[in-house]
């Protein structure tokens, strides 16, 4: 990297820093910090939701399975994902809405404490904080492995400074600035995308390389489907998305906690889905024509940044960085806001007990520590990231296999047809998820069952959160808890006639 591409990078810092001071102005009070105050528009939303759906971790992790198997990335990925929102809209995003509207949620685990009982929100409150630090931490792992792979800048101080700009916008505007920055961060990483792909398209010979480069890659890169990466383990991950982006994951929730109605909350579903369809093919393309450019890399996950070094001139290299670390940024900024609102409205009124409860001025205050806090530990952990399988093993094996089990009871709870699953069949379904998940990595599935790699990533992922779904429904069948108040919940919930009614709390 020369001059101008730091002068470029160190410009989006700055830029990011500005609209969240900018954004700061707009916060008032908790929920202006947690759920923008219901008053997001829905374009803004769903670009939001697009952006914090996914991190840098694609230009290293997946770019490194770009690179050495080809388009199958893009189908058990983004096309599972834009399904599954598709799927998911006409359901999921209208509740997360009234649920602000008429019970005044501004935290995706309020709802909760009514729907299941104090214990089983505290439960999947704790346990899905301490999951979230990990996931984190190895987003900003990503980030410093580009840094190091486009300047030499050691992994320490990557952290440091992709963390440290994100912690001064985030704990200052909140998801005002979250939402903001990711506008800014999406017409970034978009000028810098597209130049990428012209790039390459020059490098390969022209626009026919678009059809033609295929011919020259090996045959397995264009299945849709092979090698680990099966149609089994497809479908594994079409369902934990459907689980996660459709409010399972705390910081996509509150995109539709922030929209100002129900049908603002499926429109910002359906662009979010409709980004993910046609954006990770300009975003990949480079990936895929990498081992044409680099075909002896030892590393593949640097394929992406090698490809920026060799092929842009330098102040395109700081705008293409400058759109990798605005993935990272508005992803781990999303989960802060989100965790911290979990912690601020669920975690510390139980720690608190009797006492009297906190205002907007202080539960704002506390949010802004506890936000500046998870991210500062999250770094921390980021160090370590190898410790745990490396980013693509903490993002795809450890978060996917551990997410269901936390997100089935917040999401199938939201459902009528899963009312008789109370808080045994939730916390029955944690358990069965993670003790699943400890037995399989004490006890490798290929070890005992003599399955064969290809299958392996899809037991470990898959078994966890099947066995935690099961669990769920089964129990609700066996112990069946018709509460009176979470029956009401639901039904509130599932009509869209406005009705006046009391706050969780």
């Amino acid at each position: 990297m020369g001059f101008l591409a730091w002068l470029v990078l160190g410009a989006y810092f700055a830029l990011m820093i500005i609209v969240g001071y900018w954004a700061r102005k707009k916060v008032k009070n908790a929920s202006d910090f947690f759920t923008a105050g219901g008053s997001m528009p829905w374009w803004l939303s769903g670009i939001s939701h697009h952006m914090s759906g996914y991190s840098s971790a694609v230009f290293v992790g997946y770019a490194a399975l770009a690179y050495t198997s080809g388009i199958t990335v893009y189908f058990w990925w983004a096309s599972s994902i834009a399904l599954s929102l598709l799927l998911g809209m006409g359901i999921f995003p209208a509740k997360w809405a009234r649920m602000r509207q008429r019970f005044n949620v501004i935290s995706p685990l309020e709802y909760l404490k009514i729907r299941y009982n104090l214990p089983t929100q505290q439960l999947l409150g704790w346990s899905g904080a301490f999951l979230k630090v990990f996931d984190v931490g190895a987003k900003w792992s990503a980030s410093a492995i580009l840094l190091h792979a486009f300047a030499g800048v050691p992994f320490l101080w990557g952290v440091l400074l992709t963390g440290g700009v994100t912690v001064v916008y985030s704990v200052m505007g909140g998801l005002w600035a979250d939402a903001l920055t990711d506008l800014s961060q999406f017409v970034i990483q978009l000028i810098a995308g597209i130049s990428m792909l012209v790039a390459v398209i020059i490098r390969l010979g022209g626009v026919s390389s678009l059809w033609r480069m295929w011919k020259l890659l090996p045959p397995d890169h264009v299945k849709p489907f092979h090698g680990e990466y099966t149609v089994v383990f497809a479908a594994t991950y079409f369902f934990v998305n459907m689980l996660s982006y459709n409010g399972g994951t705390w910081s996509l929730a509150q995109r539709f906690l922030a929209s100002a109605t129900p049908a603002d909350a499926r429109r910002s579903a359906m662009l979010s889905a409709f980004l993910y369809l046609v954006w990770p093919p300009v975003l990949f393309f480079p990936m895929w024509a990498a081992p044409l450019i680099f075909p002896h890399l030892q590393d593949p996950s640097e394929s992406y940044g090698l490809l920026t070094q060799t092929l842009l001139p330098s102040g395109l290299i700081g705008l293409v960085l400058a759109g990798l670390f605005a993935h990272t940024m508005a992803m781990t900024s999303s989960d802060a806001n989100a965790v911290s609102a979990v912690i601020v409205r669920d975690i510390i009124p139980v720690l608190r007990g009797k006492r009297a409860k906190l205002h907007d001025s202080p539960q704002l205050l506390l949010g802004r520590i506890v936000t500046f806090s998870f991210l500062l530990l999250s770094m921390v952990l980021a160090l370590f990231a190898s410790h745990f399988g490396g980013v693509v093993g903490i993002v795809i094996l450890w978060y996917g296999a551990l997410s269901g089990p936390i997100a089935i009871p917040i999401l199938l709870g939201l459902l009528l047809p899963f009312r008789r699953s109370g808080s045994a069949a939730a916390i029955g379904c944690w358990v069965a998820g993670g003790a699943t998940f400890g037995a399989l990595k004490m006890f490798p599935p290929q070890n005992w069952l003599s399955l064969s790699p290809r299958f392996a990533n899809a037991f470990t992922v898959g078994a966890p959160m099947f066995a935690a779904l099961l669990t769920y429904i089964a129990l609700g069948f066996i112990a069946p808890e018709l509460r009176e108040n979470s029956t009401t919940l639901l039904m509130t919930l599932d009509s869209d006639v406005e009705e006046t009614v009391l706050p969780l709390r």
